[in-house]
C-alpha cells in the first residue's frame, strides 16, 4: 500500500463542499495519507497576541479551512468509506474564543453581549500538554471529516451531515478510531480539517482549542455497513451519530 504527503497550500485547500471540487489527490483503497491542514480560521501565521488579525488561506472566507478533497478509487454511492485516524499531531500553537456569537447559550449564560474572550495556547505534542498559565492534557483530534453532497453548488462546512459528515467535532474521533462515512460521491471526495487539541464534549463554550493539525490517516472502502449511517469504532466504544438543527 502507497504512502501520499499532502500539504495545506492554496491549491490543495478549500473553504466549501461542492461534488464539482476537483481531487487535489487520488489515492487506492488502502492507501495512507499524511494530510496536513490550517487551523479552523485557515491562519497562514500565528497570533501574537489573542484574537490578532493575521493572514489567511481565504479572506473573506464561506467557513473551515479544510484540505482536500483526496479521491479514493473504488469509492461509490452505495459503499462506505472507512478513515481510520492512525496518528494525530496538532502544531506548535493554538486558539480559544468564547461568547462570540449571539445564541441561546450564551444567552442562557449572561455572554451574548460580549465582551469576547480569546486565548492563545502553547502546544507541545511530545509531552501532549496545553500551556496557558496552567497545563492542560492534548486530546487531539479533527472537527472535519467529511464528503460533499451529492446535491450540486457550494454547501457550507458549519453544519454536519447524515450522509457525508463534515463538521461532526467529536471529541472520541482520537488516533486509534475509524470513522464510516457512506459515500456521497464518486470516489468519495475526502475533506480533513478544523484540527483540536482538546475539547470538551462539544464546543460548548465557543470553540475547542484550535490548532493546525497533522492527520496521518488510512482510507479503505467497504461494502457491509456494521449499522446504517455514520458510525465509528474508537477507543471509547462504537459511536453512531445523528444529527438535527436544534437537540434541545
Amino acid at each position: 500500500m502507497a504512502r501520499h504527503h499532502l500539504d495545506p497550500t492554496p491549491a490543495t485547500t478549500i473553504d466549501a463542499f461542492s461534488r464539482d471540487t476537483a481531487p487535489v489527490l487520488t489515492v487506492d483503497a488502502g492507501d495512507t495519507v499524511v494530510a496536513g491542514s490550517l487551523d479552523a480560521h485557515g491562519f497562514l501565521e500565528r497570533q501574537r497576541t489573542p484574537g490578532e488579525a493575521r493572514p489567511r488561506m481565504f479572506d473573506p472566507s464561506r467557513g473551515h479551512c479544510l484540505t482536500g478533497p483526496i479521491a479514493v478509487r473504488g469509492a461509490e454511492p452505495g459503499t462506505v468509506l472507512a478513515v481510520r485516524l492512525d496518528a494525530l499531531r496538532p502544531g506548535e500553537w493554538g486558539w480559544t474564543t468564547a461568547a462570540a456569537k449571539d445564541n441561546w447559550l450564551t444567552r442562557e449564560l449572561g455572554v451574548a453581549g460580549g465582551p469576547r474572550g480569546q486565548l492563545l495556547w502553547e502546544l507541545d505534542g511530545a509531552k501532549g500538554t496545553n500551556t496557558l498559565g496552567h497545563t492542560v492534557a492534548l486530546a487531539p483530534f479533527l472537527g472535519v471529516i467529511g464528503l460533499p453532497p451529492a446535491e450540486p453548488g457550494d454547501h457550507s462546512t458549519i453544519p454536519p451531515r447524515a450522509e457525508g459528515g463534515g463538521n461532526l467535532d467529536c471529541r472520541e474521533l482520537v488516533a486509534g478510531s475509524t470513522l464510516f462515512l457512506p459515500v456521497t460521491v464518486p470516489g468519495a471526495n475526502l475533506h480533513v480539517g478544523d484540527g483540536h487539541a482538546a475539547q470538551g464534549d462539544g464546543e460548548v463554550g465557543g470553540t475547542a482549542i484550535e490548532c493546525p493539525m497533522t492527520t496521518e490517516l488510512t482510507l479503505d472502502v467497504v461494502t457491509g455497513r456494521p449499522v446504517p449511517g455514520i458510525h465509528a469504532e474508537t477507543p471509547a466504544g462504537r459511536i453512531t451519530f445523528g444529527f438535527s438543527a436544534d437537540l434541545n
